[in-house]
């Protein structure tokens, strides 16, 4: 081979070197007013890239020898791009990424770090249950060219609990209030709550935080200030300082205290994660790979149906899809179900096959004399606006002989239930429930049970249970101990629905800071909870006066809280 061959050849093999290097960097571009992909229609490919093949592409590429003194090329000239880094664990490619910035100097930040660092528990915790959400924020973030540290939010949201609920009954993962969630189109009804939809509330999230952005003039902690505490709030902030000649960032704003440590909790988290050693605190690895696949069903279907054809538990079920307010997907969408994606040619194939009256069971009630939509709906554990919804009702008037259709669950919800706490596999023995010999059940109290959380359970209300054990309202559980229950006493009708196979008994615990006009009715009416129950949780009488500033005990069902006001 010639010089200017060999020449020309050695510029080419250079070309192809630094070429394959930055198509291996070049992240594809999406337009961020779109929805983000579904992750079962087109997975993107995981957040860190792999090993550049092109770097060894040709072997044989011939190189100058020693005495070619050729003043064209020059060793020095030549840069060769490292291989991109490949990040197995999520963490470190987070950690090796945050954008935002540090701190402003003012010693919140650290002030929230040490916090982290001194309670490692919490934040092993909520990593635990972020693991199986986490990729597909970050894809959605990242796809949007948002920092990525806003896929952290959720830990100061929620701690990643999907079933999170606060005392101004937000929901979900980035905790949306209803009127907020309605406006980004997250729908609220009884069958299912789009501010629990991992994805619909992910993409509504984004959006909003989009446009605060914008609004704050590309000011991203200003944004994540406003996400907080509502744009208004901000901006009176801002003129407010422009007025006194003041600096407008986010660090010398008069903001409510909340919102003053809201996004230093957040830069102290990234820090925490992105520093080596994490202070600390062990932190369980997320592979750097996708995890959910999105698959239409295609109509409505029992989720335990879903979860036996994609070969899952129903409580995997559920956690991924923690949207649906009871058994089964709402009759009127969204039909889109999260499922592991290496179970996702096993759900589809399967749920291709299934026959239509195999996706819901249903019952049919012939109208007997005297019967009511309100007792009909109570017998079946569900609701007389989804009996009317389904046959077509309009008012109550309902006919003798008329047959009804009735949605029941195909497994009983004391199978398929989640509760707040996590379950334990093996529980020590603590006496089985049995019925006693006038037919009444005997229930033996178990570990981290309450008075509230067996009423629920039986559909019965807390002061029936005082009644029937000869209990006061501050009476203390002890393990072991037996209580009676009669659940088909009629004071119970009221409340057996919310308990029945209908329901999925999402439990949380929230305190009520009272405020100025409040009384006892109004706050158990807007938590869908009675006064004899918050009576008795906060040891007080039911006729008792409230004052604003009380603190109140409440434990409210997340999924009853949908179409609240």
């Amino acid at each position: 081979m010639t010089r200017c061959s060999t020449l020309s050849a050695f510029i080419c093999a250079c070309v192809l070197v630094t070429s394959g290097c930055a198509t291996s960097n070049t992240k594809p571009t999406v337009d961020p007013s779109t929805a983000a992909p579904p992750a079962a229609s087109a997975v993107l490919p995981p957040a860190a890239t792999t090993t550049n093949p092109a770097i060894n592409a040709d072997i044989s590429t011939p190189i100058p020898d020693e005495d070619d003194t050729s003043p064209l090329i020059q060793w020095e000239d030549i840069s060769i791009a490292p291989a991109a880094i490949k990040y197995d664990n999520l963490w470190d490619y987070l950690g090796k990424n945050f954008s935002l910035s540090a701190d402003g100097g003012d010693g919140r930040v650290q002030g929230e770090l040490n916090w982290f660092a001194d309670h490692g528990a919490y934040l092993q915790r909520t990593a635990n249950r972020a693991r199986p959400y986490l990729y597909y924020i970050v894809q959605q973030v990242q796809a949007r060219k948002m920092p990525l540290d806003i896929a952290l939010l959720p830990v100061v949201e929620s701690a990643f609990d999907p079933f999170a609920y606060s005392n101004g009954r937000a929901a979900g993962l980035w905790q949306f209030i209803p009127g907020t969630g309605r406006h980004w189109d997250l729908k609220q009804d009884w069958w299912y709550d789009g501010r629990r939809d991992i994805v619909a509330s992910t993409n509504a999230a984004l959006d909003y935080l989009q446009l605060l952005h914008a609004q704050f003039n590309n000011d991203w902690l200003l944004a994540l200030a406003a996400y907080n505490s509502g744009s208004g709030t901000v901006s009176h902030a801002i003129h407010r300082n422009q007025q006194r000649g003041l600096p407008t960032d986010f660090w010398h704003l008069d903001l409510p205290a909340e919102t003053r440590a809201y996004v230093p909790r957040l830069l102290a988290i990234c820090q925490l994660i992105a520093t080596s050693g994490n202070y600390g605190v062990n932190l369980p690895p997320i592979p750097n790979v996708p995890y959910l696949a999105e698959v239409d069903a295609g109509g409505q279907i029992d989720l335990a149906t879903a979860a036996k054809l994609a070969g899952i538990t129903n409580e995997q079920m559920y956690l991924l899809n923690p949207g649906f307010n009871r058994w089964t997907t709402d009759p009127q969408g969204p039909y889109n179900l999260l499922v592991p994606i290496d179970k996702k040619i096993e759900f589809t194939t399967a749920l291709s096959s299934l026959p239509p009256h195999d996706r819901v069971q249903w019952a049919t009630h012939k109208v007997e004399s005297g019967d009511t939509l309100g007792g009909i709906a109570r017998h079946y554990h569900t609701t007389v606006a989804v009996i009317r919804d389904l046959n077509g009702i309009h008012g109550n008037l309902i006919r003798e002989n008329q047959i009804l259709l009735i949605p029941v669950a195909r497994k009983t919800m004391a199978e398929i239930t989640l509760v707040a706490e996590a379950r334990v596999a093996r529980r020590p023995h603590y006496g089985h429930d049995h019925y006693g010999s006038h037919g009444q059940l005997v229930h033996h109290v178990k570990p981290g049970e309450s008075l509230w959380s067996i009423a629920r359970r039986y559909g019965v209300k807390v002061a029936d249970l005082l009644q029937w054990n000869g209990l006061s309202s501050t009476h203390v559980l002890h393990v072991g101990q037996k209580l009676t229950i009669r659940p088909h006493h009629s004071g119970s009708l009221d409340t057996a629905a919310a308990a029945g196979p209908g329901s999925r008994n999402i439990q949380r615990t929230i305190y009520y800071t009272v405020r100025q006009g409040d009384s006892l009715n109004s706050i158990s009416t807007r938590f869908r909870v009675s006064v004899a129950d918050i009576a008795s949780w906060n040891a007080i009488d039911k006729h008792s006066y409230i004052h604003a500033g009380d603190q109140l005990k409440l434990y409210v069902e997340v999924n009853d809280q949908s179409t609240s006001s």
